[in-house]
């Protein structure tokens, strides 16, 4: 049986395919398992990582602001939609795939599109509440529609979409708080906070953690892991700021810098609070795990589909969340001082967060797409 699966430009895409391909690996060991990206987007890296292969088609965003700029991106990105189909084509009818699951990412459009013109069976995950422009135009075509957010089925109209929650990868349920810490050498003698803004960084808010870390390094209420994101230019900016404020011998105070976590499933199993976006894909790690969090859900995202994502954690009593307009350094500080002050809250927060989580999500999508697969 070969499986295809479609996927890409952030982490948050990425993860569930690579959750689902472990499950079918598990399940069908000879397995023939193909992943296809974008060019020149992470998933060329954190894939092949995975030990999968991955091929790569041209394909490109769309720009939303109607400068030149954006007009000749926008152009060159309808010039590549027709190349990626080219692409696309080429390699389906090489590996010759019985089913294709596209989790999110732009490189969706142009593979499920030319599968499902090919008459190969489709499927597509869509984890966001707020349906993405890729999504939109696939959903009707797709043989199978799957959503993260019980909430998210109404926006299917004329559509059958499943709700089956956000594939998590088993790495995240196999540590307890104090075996990670163990594991990864960090006491207990004080509560540890984790941050993340995303894999290619937000200057916004890594600007804000440096005067968060400032006032951690002059108090060191707790211990502090944060990735700048954007590769080691990013982290190289934000220790360069601090050492010009004379905040040195950070690990000495309980304080590291990552550019990125790859062992994210350890580092958050060692947390008491997680700082981080509203991506779908993290916040279903953080209801799998039952981890209380603050959100800075991004403003930058289409449909503002991120803050939809965090106000449903935040209504189910498992988050804060904050605007990033709002969010200062000291503001960030100040509330979660106050969340560590309570242990009671925290522990609350973390009980309404696992309820929110769907463990059997990569079960159940792993079932949907054999089911899709024989149809």
């Amino acid at each position: 049986m070969r499986f295809l699966f479609t996927c890409g430009g952030t982490a948050g895409h990425i993860y569930p395919a690579v959750a689902v391909a472990g499950r079918i690996r598990e399940i069908l060991p000879e397995a023939e398992i193909l992943f296809v990206g974008a060019e020149g987007q992470m998933e060329t890296t954190l894939v092949p990582r995975e030990g999968y292969e991955i091929r790569t088609v041209r394909i490109t965003n769309l720009q939303r602001k109607l400068s030149l700029k954006g007009i000749l991106h926008n152009l060159g990105t309808l010039k590549n939609v027709v190349v990626s189909m080219g692409e696309a084509g080429r390699i389906l009818t090489k590996f010759r795939p019985d089913v294709a699951l596209g989790t999110g990412g732009y490189v969706c459009f142009p593979v499920l599109y030319k599968a499902s013109r090919m008459g190969i069976p489709t499927a597509l995950h869509e984890s966001n509440l707020v349906p993405g422009l890729t999504t939109r135009r696939l959903a009707n075509r797709v043989d199978t529609m799957m959503v993260g957010f019980s909430e998210a089925q109404s926006a299917y109209k004329g559509t059958r979409a499943v709700y089956t929650g956000t594939p998590v990868r088993g790495e995240f349920l196999r540590l307890s708080k104090a075996e990670a810490r163990a594991e990864l050498g960090i006491p207990q003698d004080k509560p540890l906070v984790v941050s993340f803004w995303g894999s290619l960084g937000a200057s916004k808010m890594n600007g804000a953690m440096e005067d968060f870390i400032r006032l951690n390094y002059e108090e060191q209420r707790f211990r502090h892991i944060h990735a700048t994101g954007g590769g080691e230019r990013g982290l190289e900016a934000m220790e360069r700021n601090l050492k010009a404020t004379q905040v040195t011998a950070l690990r000495a105070s309980g304080i590291e810098l990552k550019a990125y976590i790859y062992d994210m499933p350890k580092v958050m199993a060692a947390a008491d609070l997680i700082l981080c976006r509203g991506g779908a894909s993290t916040l279903a790690e953080l209801a799998a795990m039952g981890k209380p969090a603050v959100l800075v859900p991004s403003p930058y995202v289409t449909r503002n589909h991120q803050e939809e994502n965090a106000r449903a954690l935040e209504r189910g009593g498992g988050a804060v969340v904050l605007r990033e307009a709002e969010c200062g350094g000291a503001t960030l500080y100040d509330v979660v001082s106050e969340l560590l002050a309570d242990p009671r809250r925290l522990s609350l927060m973390g009980e309404d967060m696992k309820s929110m989580g769907k463990p059997d999500a990569t079960e159940t999508i792993t079932k949907l797409v054999l089911e899709t697969m024989k149809t």
